[in-house]
């Protein structure tokens, strides 16, 4: 299940993970560019630090897996979805891993490469 306009509306600061998991990603252009798979939380801040966003593919397969840093992302009630200030392109060249090597969005360089791509200050 999506986040909707009701959770805004009824002006929750929280949400439950499930409700962000599937959420449109829309970039600079307001076109869509991906979903929102999983939410990365540190464990040791307790907050959430990153998205996984896959791009492309056809119900899954072939897609492409993407970490966004959390704070590149503001939700947008017009477009029910999370607002990037980046292209299709940028995205699709950011560092990227498979679904086979999903446990590369937890290691420490990789994390790096992301936060140094987006020019991001890491949260560690």
């Amino acid at each position: 299940m999506n986040m909707t306009d009701s959770t805004l509306e009824r002006g929750y600061d929280t949400i439950s993970s499930d409700r962000v998991d599937g959420t449109a990603v829309y970039g600079a252009d307001r076109e869509k560019i991906g979903t929102v798979t999983n939410m990365l939380i540190s464990k040791r801040e307790g907050r959430v630090t990153d998205v996984i966003v896959s791009v492309g593919g056809f119900l899954g397969i072939g897609s492409e897996l993407h970490s966004l840093p959390w704070s590149k992302l503001s939700y947008d009630t017009d477009l029910g979805g999370y607002l990037v200030n980046v292209t299709a392109d940028q995205l699709k060249d950011a560092p990227r891993f498979s679904e086979s090597d999903r446990d590369r969005a937890y290691d420490r360089d990789y994390q790096s490469s992301v936060y140094n791509y987006w020019q991001v200050q890491p949260y560690w």
